[in-house]
């Protein structure tokens, strides 16, 4: 059963489908099942070999207010090889289909045809920004791979993400690396390339985190090792699936153990896979990007920003929010204002669904105890 301080602001959500308000009671009740306020997300199925940097970045208390309040946007750089599956990612976070609109690094917004014909030709400019209109929250940089071993383009790539890690307009900040590898080449996930960029550039507080892309493909591969062995087809249809989570677990481990004795190792690795379709799910990968993350208000803004899972929200909200609360001595409890309780609750959700909340209290009056 809910908490009563959650459950006021639960029935606050514009959430008429039962099946839908029973997924809201469970995340509360997984949120709040552990008590434990340190480690939202731990069930998650990604491992961490080692922070980006030797030590743990933090801004102190008042810088972090400073920063939160001059940006608006979560700002993430892409990077990975051609036919990584990128832009399907982007595309899958963004709950889209079409295509992101671009614009240069003065804010001016590039005609997509002239941008699809530089790339033809091979031009590629990692400051230009992508936006998707169904969730102009987010705002990507994509950085061709640079595998061919070009080192002009890694060079540039280089000083975009040192510029922008310290950039001194915090809204042109980066917040995060998705360093993506296509398992649809799984026998060299770990190439030249990669090692290079693990190996020589630091990123600092800004955390890498590696995506295995296509990672269903693995099922193909099950289901042809499994009839070498001399499965019939029915057989090895049946067995594809744990086979198929073995190969992934290996390749997964694989990765993590050559990439985390690389300089600067990347903070968290994260299998994804099914983004082709329209319904895929991707509440680990921004649960993993918010994990890695240094600061908790860079994580409330992703979080907030993102729109793949309520129960994200609610899961960040009850340990971040709630839960201290409820660790006070009984008499500081008292103390707590409901209102600034719900207010930083709602912190943690999306304006969309902050905006529904907050009418929804205004015309409905809602007791202080």
């Amino acid at each position: 059963m809910a908490l009563r301080p959650f459950t006021r602001l639960r029935n606050s959500l514009p959430f008429a489908n039962c099946q839908k308000r029973d997924e809201i009671n469970d995340a509360i009740t997984a949120a709040t099942s552990t008590g434990d306020a340190a480690s939202p997300g731990s069930a998650t199925k990604a491992t961490a070999p080692a922070s980006s940097s030797p030590s743990a970045y933090h801004l102190n208390p008042r810088m972090a207010r400073v920063y939160m309040e001059s940006i608006k946007r979560f700002r993430i750089l892409v990077i990975g090889r051609a036919n990584a599956g990128k832009t399907t990612i982007l595309q899958r976070v963004c709950n889209t289909v079409d295509n992101p609109d671009i614009f240069d690094g003065k804010g001016n917004k590039i005609d997509s045809a002239l941008v699809r014909g530089s790339l033809k030709r091979g031009y590629h400019n990692i400051e230009n920004a992508l936006v998707f209109r169904s969730n102009p929250g987010f705002v990507f940089h994509d950085s061709r791979g640079f595998e061919a071993g070009s080192a002009e383009q890694f060079d540039n790539m280089k000083s975009f993400v040192v510029n922008r890690a310290v950039a001194g307009c915090l809204r042109e900040r980066i917040h995060a690396i998705w360093y993506c590898i296509p398992m649809t080449d799984y026998e060299r996930t770990v190439t030249a390339a990669e090692l290079k960029f693990f190996n020589e550039c630091d990123t600092g507080h800004v955390p890498v985190i590696v995506l295995l892309t296509k990672a269903d493909v693995l099922n193909f591969t099950a289901m042809e090792e499994l009839l070498e062995d001399g499965l019939e087809i029915d057989e090895a249809q049946e067995k594809a699936v744990k086979k198929e989570k073995e190969l992934l677990e290996r390749w997964l481990a694989h990765v993590e153990g050559v990439l985390g004795k690389c300089k600067y190792p990347p903070k968290v690795c994260v299998p994804v896979k099914e983004m082709h379709e329209e319904t895929a799910d991707c509440t680990s990968l921004m649960q993993c990007t918010t994990n890695a993350l240094n600061e908790e208000e860079l994580q409330m803004l992703l979080v907030s920003t993102q729109r793949s899972s309520i129960a994200l929200c609610i899961e960040y909200a009850v340990q971040r929010a709630l839960i201290p609360k409820m660790k006070l001595r009984f008499k500081d409890r008292l103390q707590v204002a409901p209102k600034a309780l719900e207010k930083e609750l709602l912190s943690w959700f999306p304006n969309t669904v902050v905006s529904a909340a907050v009418g929804w209290m205004c015309s409905n009056k809602i007791p202080d105890n």
